[in-house]
């Protein structure tokens, strides 16, 4: 009887050399590195012609007739000449519009004491235009000297020969108290600025009434009548509603004012006159 071999054939080893796996080709994409390359050798070169494109430009125009300036125009001067402010503006006919450095031709002009602010700007191709904002002095500071001070509370210029005189006059400020306790001074200076605005908008007693504000820490403050020279004590506050009792008995009080020691507004609802007499009388 016959036996049959039941187990699998036995392989046959390939006669190859050991057992290694051939490792896979490796491609290199020269197409996208190619693409890659040319994009960035386009962007330098479109990035240097932009440069050399403005560069060019920038010397054109430096260079072009058509942008030198004709035409310096000067807007909303009043008590300093155009002539003067074209003079510290330091700019000459003829200049490139494009070589001017407008802030500093602005901060020249502010060197003058009555400009607050001076704006230039371009109009092309050839005209220049400095649009100035002066001050307007609201009263007198004396210091060691006397100085104007605007509705803003700067000090801005001394006093010379030829300047008017016929503003109110501030004092009870020292000027070392200015230099060592400068925001607490200017407070103060601030506080007699705001009164000199209420006056302006009174009927009966206005600022030409006035010859003097006197600053003082523990009184507040005191005017002085142009006509008499009368201190009239307001205190530190509620000026506004002291201003009304006064305007409703100065008329009465206008023609009197040469025998009149003091006039108090610090006292409530009413206004008290004292005569050089010696005689007090309350009123309100």
């Amino acid at each position: 009887m016959s036996m049959v071999n039941m187990a699998p054939p036995k392989q046959r080893r390939s006669k190859g050399k050991g057992n290694h796996f051939r490792k896979p080709r490796r491609v290199v994409p020269w197409r996208r590195l190619l693409t890659g390359g040319l994009l960035i050798v386009l962007t330098l070169a479109s990035a240097a012609l932009v440069v050399a494109g403005a560069r060019f430009a920038g010397q054109t125009l430096s260079s072009s007739d058509f942008f030198r300036i004709e035409n310096i125009r000067v807007e909303n001067n009043r008590r300093i000449p155009g002539k003067e402010i074209l003079a510290l503006s330091d700019v000459r006919a003829g200049a490139n519009i494009f070589e001017l450095d407008l802030q500093r031709i602005g901060r020249r002009i502010e060197q003058n004491p009555w400009i607050a602010e001076a704006r230039v700007r371009r109009m092309f191709p050839d005209q220049l235009v400095i649009r100035v904002e002066e001050r307007t002095p609201k009263a007198i500071v004396r210091l060691d000297y006397l100085y104007y001070v605007d509705a803003s509370g700067q000090i801005f210029k001394r006093l010379e020969r030829g300047d008017g005189l016929n503003f109110p006059v501030i004092s009870g400020i020292e000027r070392q108290a200015l230099l060592e306790h400068r925001d607490a001074t200017l407070q103060r200076l601030n506080e007699a600025i705001r009164l000199l605005e209420e006056l302006e908008h009174r009927k009966v007693f206005r600022p030409a009434d006035v010859s003097e504000l006197k600053l003082d820490d523990t009184c507040g403050i005191t005017l002085y009548t142009c006509k008499g020279g009368v201190p009239v004590r307001l205190g530190h506050d509620g000026f506004s509603a002291k201003l009304d009792r006064l305007e409703k008995i100065f008329p009465q009080l206008a023609t009197r004012l040469g025998i009149i020691d003091y006039i108090d507004l610090n006292v409530a609802r009413r206004v008290i006159v004292k005569l050089e007499t010696g005689e007090a009388r309350g009123k309100g």
